[in-house]
């Protein structure tokens, strides 16, 4: 790893986008050495005995060594090779390399509306602000990916890092989530029912049904489809429904009548109902502006 940085200026035009990148990095902290180097910039520099607030979203990953972190909100905690760091805004924190060991980290500051959204909705909070993911390579790339486009600073780079910095966050967050459930065989449940859901769809085939094909009880198998997916399972079977309706009601000349009863909906109003609250029109809508374009 060779050691670098930049703090990058922001435009306006840059801000308007919602997201702008501050500074970037990558530094092989040598065992034994003090931490941060004499070189660290001092509007950004800090030691464990005082500690450090920013005005700014940073996410610094470790990919080799050890340490520890602490802060306000997630208090003191151990930091091993493949953690994911989050440091927020007005959050009081600090953390170092352990002596024996250094550590090598990659890290990225920025900020704007897109990121303090994530924040409001509780994507990432300040309580959890280390996340374990491991060696990633995906990570690595795209750490090196804003690096390399920062040394060049070509017209229009900001939006573009910036893109590469939500790819990363995306990247984070899913690796977080797969994180609960590791050693759990929930992956499998969830995969086998949403190929039942799909192979079914134009089956009367509930969620209970499935739940008992796959040999348990129905408030478990919702729960944990819940909490891996982000749907109920009887929500994810209507988005798969109205899905499969838009395809019908685009490329065949079926009634919206016939079309409710071979998607197996109660009735046909009650189909006319749901699609329009789900797409905002009326399936005869639907089609109609289909035909338009």
């Amino acid at each position: 790893m060779v050691n670098y940085y930049k703090y990058l200026p922001v435009s306006e035009e840059d801000e308007s986008w919602g997201l702008s990148v501050l500074n970037t990095g990558c530094t092989h902290i040598v065992a034994g050495s003090t931490y941060p180097y004499a070189t660290h910039p001092a509007h950004h520099y800090f030691n464990w005995e005082k500690g450090r607030v920013l005005q700014e979203f940073q996410i610094i990953y470790i990919t080799q060594g050890s340490g520890l972190f602490e802060s306000n909100s997630g208090g003191q905690q151990p930091i091993t090779a493949g953690s994911v760091i989050l440091l927020f805004p007005e959050e009081r924190h600090r953390y170092k390399p352990d002596k024996k060991t250094g550590w090598d980290e990659y890290w990225v500051g920025f900020n704007g509306p897109i990121v303090q959204n994530l924040l409001a909705k509780k994507f990432f909070t300040p309580a959890n602000p280390i996340i374990p993911v491991g060696y990633q390579e995906p990570l690595l790339h795209l750490f090196q990916e804003i690096i390399d486009t920062t040394r060049e600073e070509k017209a229009g780079y900001q939006p573009l890092i910036a893109g590469t910095v939500l790819h990363l966050l995306g990247n984070i967050y899913s690796l977080s989530q797969q994180e609960k459930f590791t050693g759990q065989d929930v992956e499998a449940i969830v995969d086998k029912a949403r190929l039942l859901f799909r192979s079914n769809i134009d089956q009367n085939y509930s969620p209970v049904d499935v739940a008992h094909e796959l040999q348990i009880s129905y408030s478990r198998f919702r729960k944990i489809f819940k909490e891996y997916t982000g749907l109920a399972p009887g929500q994810f079977q209507i988005q798969l429904k109205i899905h499969k309706a838009k395809e019908l009601l685009t490329n065949t000349t079926k009634s919206v009548k016939e079309i409710a009863f071979e998607l197996n909906f109660e009735s046909n109003f009650y189909f006319s109902k749901l699609f329009k609250e789900k797409t905002g029109v009326t399936p005869v809508q639907f089609r109609n502006k289909t035909l338009k374009l």
